[in-house]
C-alpha cells in the first residue's frame, strides 16, 4: 500500500503542492484530485519516489528510513504518461517507444523484444503510428501495459490521464481494471483535474491534511459544549 501522510511541496509563491494525505491500497484505483497540471506533476513525481517532499513522506509498505523508504518506493513504481517527465515523444513511432522503454530494463526482466511484445499484447496494429497521436483510449492502454511490462512494478501513478479526453470512458475502466485484476497485485493512483461525476470509488483531494486541524478543532468544540 502507498501512504502518504501531510506530504507538501514548495513552490515559488507558497506551496505547489499543499499539505495531502492519501493511502492507495492494491486491488482498488484511488483518484486524487489537484488543480494545475505543475500540482499534478509534482505530486506525481513525489508519489512515485522520483522526488523527496518539502515536508510529510510519500511511503511504499514498511520501511525503516526515509533514504529506504525512497528507494524502494521508487522501484515498486512506474510513473505513467507525466507531461514534460516521460510522456510519449513526438518523434517516436510506437515501435520506437516500445524498445526505446524495454531497453531500460535489465535483461533479466525483459521477456520480449519490441516486436514480440506488441504481438503478445495486442498492439501490433498501431505499431508505426506515432505515438503522441494515438487515440486517447488506446494511448493509456499502451504505456499502462508498457509500465507493467517491469514484473517488480506494484504501483502505477498516472499523471493527468483526463487532459488527453474530457470522456471518462478513455481511461477510467482501464485503469480501474488493472488495479482490480486479481492476476496482480496493483494498486493504481490517477492524479486528476477532476474526480469523474458518480465516481464512488477512493478519492482524495490535494491539501486535504490541512482541514483535519480545523474538522479537529471544530469536534473538540462541540464536545466542550
Amino acid at each position: 500500500m502507498l501512504s502518504v501522510r501531510e506530504l507538501r511541496i514548495a513552490g515559488r509563491r507558497g506551496d505547489l503542492v499543499a499539505p495531502t494525505s492519501f493511502d492507495a491500497p492494491a486491488g482498488a484505483l484511488t483518484l486524487v484530485q489537484a488543480n494545475g497540471e505543475e500540482t499534478r506533476t509534482a505530486l506525481a513525481l513525489a508519489a512515485s519516489g522520483r522526488y523527496a517532499p518539502d515536508a510529510g513522506s510519500a511511503v511504499w509498505g514498511e520501511t525503516s528510513t526515509p533514504k529506504k523508504n525512497l528507494k524502494a518506493l521508487r522501484r515498486a513504481t512506474a510513473l505513467v504518461d507525466s507531461p514534460s517527465i516521460n510522456e510519449a515523444e513526438r518523434h517516436l513511432s510506437v515501435r520506437g517507444l516500445v524498445a526505446e522503454d524495454l531497453a531500460l530494463l535489465p535483461r533479466r526482466r525483459r521477456e520480449h523484444d519490441a516486436d514480440a511484445w506488441l504481438t503478445v499484447h495486442a498492439f501490433e496494429d498501431i505499431a508505426k503510428d506515432w505515438a503522441h497521436e494515438l487515440a486517447p483510449h488506446r494511448r493509456v492502454e499502451l504505456l499502462t501495459e508498457l509500465a507493467l511490462a517491469d514484473p517488480e512494478v506494484r504501483l502505477l501513478v498516472v499523471d493527468s490521464p483526463d487532459r488527453h479526453s474530457d470522456r471518462t470512458e478513455d481511461w477510467l475502466p482501464r485503469l480501474d481494471a488493472l488495479a482490480t485484476n486479481p492476476g496482480r497485485e496493483l494498486a493504481v493512483v490517477a492524479i486528476v483535474g477532476e474526480a469523474p461525476f458518480g465516481w464512488e470509488g477512493r478519492v482524495a483531494v490535494v491539501g486535504n491534511a490541512l482541514e483535519a486541524p480545523e474538522a479537529e478543532a471544530a469536534e473538540e468544540e462541540e464536545v466542550l459544549a
